[in-house]
């Protein structure tokens, strides 16, 4: 780059490198700050770096070897950091079972602490390496109280056992126990010197979140906050009825189901709060045989918050779920906008689907049915009825379909793209899911793959093509729902 007169770039204002730099990626400014001294002097001008969004981990790759990188970031930023969003993956990859076939990976129970040598060391080697992520985190972030928006998700499927999160063996960790009360300690010093806190979500950060975290909001932060989320696989509720009570102004919101109980729908019912926008709820199976059901919303508290909240939107999704207890959470009168039903064992019956496409007709714009069995049942036993054309037919806001691990035969896939046409924006099946009836084959020319996938794409007037890698549907399930509610909350 010249300039007139032959004066280089490097004689422009440092102003002026900096703005020049705002439009860059912090990928490419980390890289750009390599080139000299001057240039890294002006990358790392606060102003650049008031959002900063990491993912640590993953990808079978060692963590720990990351974690110098993130001591750099935060460091340099986070004193002054105005959005903090932070992934830690740190066991990603590193503990699962060596098991050829993708698909089984998914459900499969991790090796704990518990197990054979070899998968002992890895778990302990991962679970220091969180740690000690963690601790670098909030350790920068504990004065800031500049922070608006802090999201944080822990990657600690792996270390669950039986379903629910398994803490009891971190004293086999050095400093185990230690480092879970600083970080305990840590984040409720970030809250408590918060000032203008708006986001708050922590998914299934282990050790993170106590029954107390919440209490140590200032007062300040209670004002300003618009969106909470804080999941766990942990027994006891996180979030209280008198700490709710402190956030009148909050938008959105996010549980566990168990814990959205009578008194908590109450609240949000109160005429003195700002009405509630958003609300996403999970209902992990494997928690209800600790977590009941019992004195959850009923259906005149979800009448009570509608009235008040007219343009509350919910999303809801089920892991593992019996229909039996679908039918007692999906209430008449729940305002459901997006609906995520996942499971391996337990397979979604017509009945639920029925229920589901006559009590949201009018609300529902996303559907997500989906199952990692070896088997892919019915839904249909009248194939001239399917339930999922009828909730298609009925969901007249429909706009989102997504199927895999369910028999969909060909010409009710071809009825769903006539039923909803362009208005439905995904369809998403994959291919093993399709089937073909041998009786219309008969009558059809041609190949019959080559058929739907004209007769599909005309009926939704665009390129249509089955799905045929199932890692898209077969991604693990509470990182799914940490990126959907996310982007949920934000109404989009």
């Amino acid at each position: 780059m010249a300039l007139c007169g032959g004066v280089g770039a490097m004689a422009l204002p440092s102003e002026l490198i900096v703005h020049i730099f705002s439009f860059l990626s912090d990928r490419d400014k980390l890289r750009a700050s390599a080139v000299c001294s001057r240039w890294r002097e002006c990358l790392f001008y606060p102003a650049l770096w008031t959002e900063l969004k990491l993912r640590i981990g993953g990808g079978g790759c060692s963590s720990s070897d990351e974690t110098p990188k993130l001591e750099f970031l935060m460091r340099k930023f986070g004193s002054f950091v105005r959005e903090l969003q932070l992934e830690l993956a740190p066991v990603e990859g590193n503990l699962s079972h060596q098991n050829s076939d993708p698909s089984s990976a998914r459900m499969d129970q991790p090796p704990g602490p518990d197990s054979d040598p070899q998968h002992k060391e890895r778990w302990r080697d991962a679970v220091a390496t969180y740690l000690d992520q963690v601790l670098c985190v909030f350790t920068s972030i504990r004065n800031n109280r500049n922070l608006q928006k802090l999201s944080l998700y822990g990657d600690t499927f792996i270390l669950q056992q039986e379903g629910l999160l398994d803490s009891s063996h971190l004293h086999l960790i050095h400093q185990g126990d230690k480092k879970i009360n600083e970080i305990q300690q840590l984040f409720m010093e970030v809250l408590s010197n918060s000032r203008q806190l708006r986001w708050l979500s922590c998914s299934f950060m282990l050790g993170l979140v106590t029954s107390c975290s919440l209490s140590c909001l200032s007062n300040p932060s209670a004002e300003t906050l618009q969106h909470l989320s804080l999941l766990d696989h942990q027994l006891g509720p996180l979030v209280s009825p008198s700490e709710l009570d402190r956030l009148s102004n909050l938008h959105s919101l996010a549980l566990d189901f168990t814990d959205f109980t009578s008194e908590l729908c109450g609240l949000l019912a109160s005429p003195r709060r700002t009405p509630l926008h958003r609300l996403s709820l999970l209902l992990n199976g494997a928690t209800l045989e600790f977590k009941s059901l019992e004195g959850t919303a009923t259906e005149d508290n979800w009448k009570a918050l509608v009235r008040v909240s007219a343009n509350l939107r919910v999303y809801v999704m089920a892991l593992e779920v019996d229909s039996s207890e679908l039918l007692r959470v999906l209430k008449p009168s729940l305002p459901l906008e997006r609906l995520h039903l996942d499971s391996y064992s337990m397979p979604v019956t017509d009945a639920t689907l029925e229920l589901i496409s006559q009590q949201y007709n009018k609300t529902l714009t996303h559907f997500l049915l989906l199952r990692d069995g070896p088997d892919f049942p019915d839904l249909s036993i009248n194939r001239n009825e399917d339930p999922l054309v009828l909730l298609t037919w009925r969901c007249t806001q429909l706009a989102v379909l997504v199927i895999h691990g369910y028999t969909v035969w060909s010409h009710n896939l071809v009825a769903i793209s006539r039923l909803r046409g362009s208005s439905l924006r995904v369809l998403t099946v994959s291919e093993e899911s399709i089937d073909f009836d041998p009786d219309q084959s008969v009558c059809v020319e041609g190949d019959p793959v080559h058929n739907l996938v004209k007769e599909v794409s005309l009926g939704l007037g665009r390129v249509w093509q089955p799905c045929l890698d199932s890692s898209v549907f077969l991604s693990e399930p509470t990182q799914h729902f940490h990126h959907e509610l996310r982007a949920f909350s934000m109404g989009m």
